[in-house]
């Protein structure tokens, strides 16, 4: 499949790649028939997704069980009225049938709106007004069909709610007899042009409501370095990427690069992530590629790896947050696997990578992607210098990358706060090393400046998960009269430590912490939490902690 769109194939280096990476775009590109549909065609009965639950439940799904399914979906969606440029929200979990309605809505032009199952009524509220959401298609759980059923009162432009579990609730209507009874489906003309909004995600930023992020219908097409060059992939891999269908990395390694590849995604639908759990799932399925944020990595060191036979695992990659370096080498000592990383934003597909062809230094993101003009700036807009601090920018002057956002949907001024003088602004900092990699030094916002020196967050959060007390921390920055600002950890501790949490404690953490970085790095102020505040999609809220040191 991948001959369609690339003239070349395999690369050697990042040079090779940045000279003669190119992806032929075909006119009003869809992916649900252009790639699920044509796989349908040419190897119907290759498997497309292998899906199992925490209950024991198994389902293989090929490439013509998908376009069966799907096809289902569309026309079952157009006898509710739902048709191009109508949003349909999907909380569905890990369920394959979302899998069954985002092709589905694909094919007739509808906007898909991956949500989250921790929405309460508020946050359902709020999405379904600021998008205008048409129809929400739900997992069968209580609580999540409550908060949706609270919110009906106050949003008016919903008018169908569905369920995708065995008993319907009232007022609702059931999906598996929506697409059991639904007709022969005939495809719409005039479906989409390349640059309709095929998908949007409302993102968790730690600070004012959630942004409203629009693609559009070759976003996916950006991901074939997603799924091809970063997990490194084949038509004969079997990829497990930990997320829920809610955010946008169940899309960069659960739907489009994977499948334009011609992999089998492999979905683990669970409520609650044990790491032994994880890993007789990778072992039992023999996993081949296993992608996850640094916290899954965190816990599965934490278990002994000996007990399992992971000798079909291949390949690691992680994203989502910082990856400290004692986890890439714990892994890589129990495993023989070097984890390798990347960076992106829901606004963007993976803009930073560890190329397969790249040797990883643990800590660092990889460098920048080819198929985005990316720099480091300096708050005057020049280009930084090795070693110096600046901003991840993307320029688009000389081209727009595919996979970049086309903006904030209904916010033009947001939009043109982040994204002018074409450059978008990613609002993350980092340095380049000697070498050309990026290593992440936090947000903007987050940069501490004492006594002259700017200190990234995570550099001392690295520091401070090196040691066995720390299980989470954040880093923040505390007013200082002398300093300007001095370093301030908040930490959860391990279990074995809270009945130790004292003077004494926080004093060996601030000797450990000067021992593995900076001395100047090190927080004068340490308070331990049981736990962090954190948006629901789990990135931890630095503003808060601040606003709360400042009271």
């Amino acid at each position: 499949m991948l001959e369609k769109f690339l003239k070349q194939i395999k690369f050697t280096s990042t040079q090779d790649f940045a000279d003669n990476y190119h992806v032929e775009i075909p006119e009003n590109f869809n992916f649900a028939y252009d790639i699920v549909d044509e796989w349908a065609k040419i190897n119907p009965t290759k498997r497309a997704l292998c899906w199992v639950n925490d209950q024991g439940e198994h389902k293989d799904f090929t490439f013509a069980d998908i376009k069966e399914q799907s096809d289902r979906a569309a026309s079952y969606f157009q006898s509710l009225d739902i048709g191009k440029g109508d949003k349909v929200m999907l909380i569905l979990k890990r369920r394959y049938e979302f899998w069954f309605a985002v092709i589905g809505l694909h094919k007739i032009g509808a906007i898909a709106i991956p949500a989250t199952h921790l929405l309460t009524k508020k946050d359902i509220i709020y999405r379904n007004n600021a998008a205008d959401i048409k129809a929400i298609v739900s997992v069968d759980d209580e609580i999540v069909i409550k908060h949706i059923d609270d919110a009906m009162a106050e949003s008016p432009t919903v008018k169908h709610r569905i369920s995708c579990g065995k008993t319907t609730p009232e007022g609702w209507l059931n999906c598996h007899e929506g697409l059991a009874n639904a007709k022969p489906f005939i495809r719409p003309e005039n479906v989409n042009t390349n640059d309709d909004i095929s998908i949007l995600y409302f993102t968790s930023g730690t600070t004012g409501e959630p942004k409203m992020v629009i693609h559009n219908y070759t976003y996916p097409l950006g991901h074939i370095v997603t799924a091809k060059y970063w997990h490194n992939l084949s038509e004969e891999s079997l990829h497990l990427t930990v997320a829920d269908t809610g955010w946008a990395k169940a899309v960069w390694g659960k739907l489009y690069g994977q499948w334009i590849i011609g992999a089998c995604v492999m979905v683990y639908d669970h409520d609650k992530f044990t790491p032994a759990d994880m890993l007789q799932i990778i072992q039992d399925y023999k996993v081949t590629s296993f992608c996850a944020p640094p916290t899954v990595f965190r816990f599965l060191i934490r278990e002994d790896l000996s007990k399992y036979d992971l000798s079909a695992l291949k390949y690691a990659t992680t994203a989502g947050e910082a990856l400290n370096p004692s986890v890439f080498n714990a892994f890589y000592e129990n495993t023989g696997i070097k984890m390798m990383e990347a960076f992106g934003q829901t606004e963007t597909t993976p803009t930073i990578i560890t190329f397969p062809w790249m040797e990883p230094k643990p800590g660092a993101m990889g460098v920048p992607n080819p198929a985005y003009d990316m720099d480091l700036i300096a708050g005057d807009g020049r280009s930084v210098e090795d070693g110096e601090v600046g901003e991840v920018v993307i320029k688009t002057d000389r081209w727009k990358p595919l996979g970049l956002f086309l903006g904030y949907y209904r916010d033009e001024e947001l939009t043109r706060q982040v994204y002018h003088d074409n450059i978008y602004h990613t609002g993350d900092t980092a340095w380049r090393d000697e070498d050309g990699y990026y290593w992440f030094v936090g947000r903007m916002d987050d940069v501490i400046k004492s006594s002259g020196y700017r200190i990234g967050p995570f550099e001392v959060e690295s520091a401070l998960m090196t040691h066995s007390a720390v299980v989470e921390c954040a880093v923040t920055g505390v007013p200082d009269e002398i300093r300007g600002q001095i370093v301030k950890a908040t930490i959860v501790l391990a279990q074995d430590y809270r009945d130790k949490a004292n003077d004494e404690l926080k004093q060996e953490i601030q000797n450990h912490v000067k021992q593995v970085t900076a001395p100047y790095k090190y927080p004068r102020i340490i308070e331990f939490v049981t736990e962090l505040p954190k948006t629901i999609s789990g990135k931890i809220k630095r503003a808060e902690i601040r606003k709360e040191t400042n009271k």
